[in-house]
């Protein structure tokens, strides 16, 4: 005799949206913004059909059509004019980045926004962080890291996502944070971040593909199957609030 039977809860829609405790409606989405310095309209991503790199303009009115049809969440990608070695422009307080916060802040109502926490975009080799020679150095791309998400929170925004893949930058980040009174500044770990060719349109979009080597030293291996608990971990004890996949 069958004692179990899993199907008794599913018998009927009603039944079903009753005890459903995993929910997927508009409130759920996130709209990227890929916004480009100086741009004066904007311009279609070749490999993201229907997507485009902003200008300020194109920003306001690609918000303004987004809240319209009921979406209130924003995540900022930046393409400054100027790269450097360092990503220079990531931590600059009048950055495209920031820029754009205190616009949308002061635009519109109600909405959350959510900043891209890297350097890819910032720097002129394309990594995610400050090199010596060929060999990325860590602790101290973690420590600017934290830099930028300073500026990014002085600037408005409601969560910081750090998307680097450093060692120990989500700790610094929460302690910089909070020394400087942004105790209620969200951090949304990119905590499970594999090196991938899914990224390649990411990396049309932000001008951000590494001008030599690649990312497999700090972006995760998906030959190793029990790293994505492992490093969730570690950012949840570093204080991060939400872990994205």
């Amino acid at each position: 005799m069958i004692k179990n039977r899993g199907r008794r809860l599913r018998q009927t829609k009603v039944l079903r949206d009753l005890i459903a405790d995993v929910n997927f409606s508009i409130n759920d989405l996130v709209y990227p913004l890929f916004i480009e310095e100086d741009l004066e309209d904007k311009v279609e991503i070749a490999s993201m059909e229907g997507i485009f790199r902003l200008g300020e303009k194109a920003l306001l009115q690609e918000v303004e059509e987004c809240i319209d049809l009921g979406i209130k969440a924003f995540l900022l990608f930046g393409i400054p004019k100027k790269k450097d070695e360092c990503g220079s422009e990531a931590y600059n307080k009048n950055g495209i980045i920031q820029k754009s916060v205190r616009l949308l802040k002061e635009k519109f109502e109600d909405i959350l926004i959510i900043t891209d926490v890297c350097m890819c975009e910032y720097t002129s080799h394309g990594h995610c962080g400050v090199l010596h020679k060929e060999q990325l150095l860590n602790d101290e791309s973690a420590e600017l890291m934290a830099k930028i998400a300073l500026s990014h929170a002085e600037a408005g925004a409601d969560i910081v996502a750090p998307s680097d893949m450093m060692d120990g930058r989500v700790g610094l980040i929460r302690n910089l944070l909070d020394k400087n009174g942004f105790i209620n500044t969200i951090i949304l770990s990119y905590a499970v971040k594999y090196s991938s060719s899914f990224y390649g349109p990411f990396r049309d979009a932000c001008d951000s593909a590494p001008s030599f080597g690649d990312r497999k030293s700090y972006q995760m291996d998906f030959r190793r199957k029990r790293d994505y608990l492992t490093e969730s971990l570690w950012d949840l004890e570093e204080g991060a609030d939400i872990l994205m996949v």
